[in-house]
């Protein structure tokens, strides 16, 4: 399964734009630091950037975005 890197923290937070392992829908994968003791999740890409849009992960998510829109 291929994913792509949309932004990594500087703690060690790491977000991919991702497809779903059950379901094969896009998704956004979350994987948190090695020592934070948290576990990878995925969200649906439209929630993610409803319940955050500001902070740096989903504003590369959304750089990526229109990356893929030709001028």
């Amino acid at each position: 399964m291929s994913y792509r890197l949309i932004y990594e923290s500087s703690n060690g937070d790491s977000w991919f734009l991702a497809h779903h392992p059950a379901s094969n829908t896009p998704v956004v994968k979350h994987e948190p630091n090695a020592g934070s003791g948290g576990r990878v999740s995925y969200i649906e890409a439209g929630k993610f950037l409803r319940d955050g849009a500001n902070g740096p992960e989903h504003q590369e998510f959304l750089r990526l975005i229109g990356s893929l829109i030709n001028d």
